[in-house]
């Protein structure tokens, strides 16, 4: 089903520029992305020197906002392709007055063009699509070519962590990870009854936690970086 455009879309956008980034590739072949360069300077975006933390797929950025918000010594940029959807992210970080976040409208296919090599302390893979149908496997964000596509922007022994309440995607990322040079650690096939620590809830994991279903994580870190 196609998603209806927000009303006043266009305006909402414009309010909050100082937030958001729309980056366009000459070539719509995600393939070409790998050569096609428009890194982001991450100094000058943030106006700081902090580390810099990566999420995928941030819907209206719940996540990204508590980040940054219980995080003031880092900086996170929040991906997420639906501009519809990513208006509202923006929206939360601006009344909050937050500068340590920042929204890149994009595709994750197209994220070698625009991220730095070894320039992210994590990536967070938050309740991504698990696309059940083996036909569209490749769409997501745990398949190898999105792995791919990552590893050049970690740095030494960061993690790539995930979080879902799909059983079967779980263990598909799970497999993925350690076909494609990944160390997988600090599992959890229940999240909110494992003792663990700060966990950031989104808007995805408060709906589905309230309804009983188990929250899975991980973390996949590159063999060859640690």
């Amino acid at each position: 089903m196609r998603m209806r455009h927000k009303k006043n879309l266009e305006s909402r956008l414009e309010a909050v520029k100082d937030y958001l980034l729309i980056l366009r590739n000459e070539s719509k072949n995600f393939e070409d992305a790998k050569n096609e360069r428009h890194l982001i300077d991450f100094e000058a975006l943030f106006g700081n020197s902090k580390p810099v933390y990566l999420e995928v797929g941030g819907g209206k950025g719940q996540f990204a906002v508590t980040f940054a918000k219980e995080n003031p010594d880092k900086n996170i940029l929040c991906v997420e392709k639906v501009s519809d959807v990513i208006v509202a992210g923006c929206e939360k970080a601006m009344d909050k007055g937050l500068k340590n976040v920042k929204f890149l409208c994009s595709a994750a296919e197209y994220l070698q063009s625009y991220i730095p090599e070894n320039s992210v302390e994590a990536i967070f893979l938050n309740f991504s699509c698990p696309f059940p149908k083996n036909t569209y496997e490749n769409h997501r964000l745990t398949n190898a070519r999105f792995l791919n596509t990552y590893k050049p922007f970690l740095k030494e022994g960061a993690p790539i962590c995930q979080k879902t309440d799909n059983m079967h995607f779980f263990e598909y990322s799970i497999e993925s990870f350690s076909k494609n040079g990944f160390e997988i650690s600090n599992v959890s096939l229940d999240l909110h009854n494992s003792g663990f620590e700060g966990n950031i809830m989104t808007e995805y994991e408060e709906k589905f936690s309230s309804k009983g279903f188990p929250i899975y994580r991980l973390e996949a870190r590159l063999k060859n970086k640690e």
